[in-house]
């Protein structure tokens, strides 16, 4: 059984176009999403919120349920490991203007086909693929729209 660690997938719709955040890991610079390890007596959803405030400042509703997973290797040599992510969608209702890690990672909101280029591992790519798909085909059948 490998390690977990737990995401947020951080979202929000501007005039219903979905915009996707990602971060920058703080070692190799790569595109990703704000993420970190279990936390004791904390629930999953809320670790992954967490970590997108600490990571990105981010406030907003995180969902209880994960909309996914994508195996995430950390650490040199003989010490790596392989953990498995699981990622929890966060529409994001605002940035704070100071948090932890301020200044040590990059951020960006881009569209979710933007993003899936951006990142670098391909089952965080597929998982923001089919989140797009799910949230812009509820946001279409949307009956607020009638």
């Amino acid at each position: 059984m490998g390690k977990k660690q737990f995401a947020a997938l951080p979202f929000r719709l501007d005039k219903s176009e979905l915009r996707v955040l990602l971060i920058t890991t703080r070692r190799k610079r790569r595109w990703s999403v704000p993420k970190g390890s279990p936390m004791r007596n904390k629930e999953p959803h809320l670790t992954a919120a967490l970590e997108a405030y600490e990571e990105a400042g981010l406030i907003g509703v995180i969902a209880t349920r994960a909309v996914g997973s994508f195996k995430h290797r950390k650490g040199k040599g003989d010490r790596k490991r392989t953990l498995n992510v699981a990622v929890f969608p966060m529409q994001v209702h605002g940035r704070e203007r100071w948090w932890p890690e301020k200044g040590e990672r990059e951020a960006i909101w881009v569209s979710p086909k933007r993003a899936a280029r951006m990142v670098h591992k391909a089952e965080l790519r597929r998982l923001i693929a089919r989140f797009a798909a799910q949230t812009e085909e509820g946001a279409a059948s949307s009956p607020l729209d009638g």
